[in-house]
């Protein structure tokens, strides 16, 4: 790298320096979760370190995930722990960082990447906002939940019910409990296993379970305690579980702020005791190198909607410097992905135009095409019926390492 820099990969030896500008430069709590990562499943190969000499001046590390759209698993990676030394701003380190993190994610067969990020830096490397993050919202606390009393003292629960901090032993409940919580979403991003054994020694939120007689029935993440408790990730496994665990939850002892996620248990369960959500657009960003990839992976979820529509045929969208094409057979459905060339009018062919920045949000997000159309010139669906079963608004839960705010 000019000036003497070097870009390599995270060593042992470096492990100290990297922890003090995670620190130095975000949270306290980045330093073990930075540690977690490359002493855990993933190893130092996840990290990357930009060094002048012997001393570390930039890091990023990338994490591997999946994000489920439909039956599909399509495997994608995270960039998180990035960090840059004062000194050293201004000189293209973190682009060289992503550049390193976007080539081993694609090594690692990733076809996307998914993050939360500082707003527009990203947009800078190829990622477009695409999927919405879940508003947290404050919990109207003249509203217990039915007739029922919430519990007054610090750590009190409901009778026959025990709130403790997560342990190992739970991670199999869980991995069950967030399954069940995100089956209702047409997109969702899952903690990995290993990532909860992660997350029970992670500084920056903590791990609870509800037990009912001796039977994990709930759980959340919170926050550190900050003027109040945020709860985020809340599981239940019923209705009467989701009201138990919110009056455990406000026997803490501190004002509740809740990420609200409406198809979950609990999200149903206390949508009406929750004060109403901000107007401002929070959202993940999204990365597709290659679309074709994403398009080719989803074909079945893409044939499934066309077919319950009766509406099958081949589909021909334009991001007018390139087209993609998929055949369709009446016994198959959509047949594999082939890239042309630019296209800059493609209802001739009765296909859609879409600006290729929109794509991630075409093809993960909450407005679908009909409602991108409304809002952007460059989205366009001439067969408003086809196009509109094909690209539904879709809804979306998405489990990242750092809490939404």
């Amino acid at each position: 790298m000019p000036g003497g820099l070097e870009l390599r990969t995270a060593r042992p030896s470096d492990l100290d320096q990297i922890g003090s500008l995670l620190v130095e430069r975000g949270e306290e709590p980045d330093a073990l979760d930075h540690r977690l990562v490359v002493e855990g499943e993933l190893g130092w190969d996840a990290c990357a370190v930009v060094v002048d000499g012997d001393r570390v001046v930039s890091t990023a590390t990338l994490l591997d995930e999946t994000v489920r759209v439909g039956d599909v698993v399509l495997p994608a990676g995270q960039v998180e722990l990035v960090a840059t030394d004062t000194e050293y701003e201004g000189r293209g380190l973190v682009r060289a960082l992503m550049g390193w993190a976007h080539d081993r994610s694609r090594d690692r067969g990733h076809v996307l990447q998914v993050m939360i990020g500082i707003p527009y830096f990203y947009r800078l490397f190829g990622y477009e906002y695409a999927i919405d993050i879940p508003r947290a919202r404050g919990l109207r606390e003249s509203s217990p939940p039915g007739d029922r009393e919430p519990a007054s003292s610090p750590g009190d629960a409901p009778a026959g019910s025990i709130l403790r901090e997560a342990t190992a032993a739970d991670v199999p409940t869980l991995v069950a409990l967030q399954e069940a919580a995100q089956a209702p979403y047409d997109v969702a991003m899952p903690h990995p296993e290993e990532r909860w054994r992660w997350l029970l020694a992670h500084e920056g939120s903590t791990t609870r379970v509800l037990e009912r007689d001796g039977v994990v029935v709930a759980s959340a993440r919170t926050g550190p305690p900050d003027e109040g408790l945020l709860v985020a990730e809340a599981t239940a496994a019923d209705t009467t579980a989701a009201h138990d665990l919110l009056d455990a939850l406000r026997g803490l002892g501190e004002p509740l702020t809740i990420v609200h996620r409406p198809l979950t248990t609990p999200g149903r369960a206390w949508a009406e005791l929750l004060e109403p959500g901000g107007t401002d657009a929070t959202q993940y960003y999204v990365r597709l190198e290659r679309p074709e990839l994403v398009l080719d992976a989803l074909r079945p979820v893409l044939t499934a909607r066309l077919r319950a529509a009766g509406l099958g045929r081949e589909v021909v969208i334009s991001t007018f410097g390139r087209h993609y094409r998929l055949p369709w057979t009446t016994d198959a459905g959509l047949g594999r992905v082939e890239v042309g060339g630019p296209m800059q009018a493609p209802g001739v062919a009765g296909g859609a135009g879409v600006a290729p920045d929109r794509l991630p949000a075409l093809l993960l997000g909450h407005l679908g095409i009909q409602g991108l159309e409304r809002l952007y010139p460059d989205v366009y669906a001439p067969d408003a019926e086809f196009f509109g079963a094909l690209f539904p608004p879709l809804t979306a839960d998405l489990l990242t390492y750092y809490l939404p705010w």
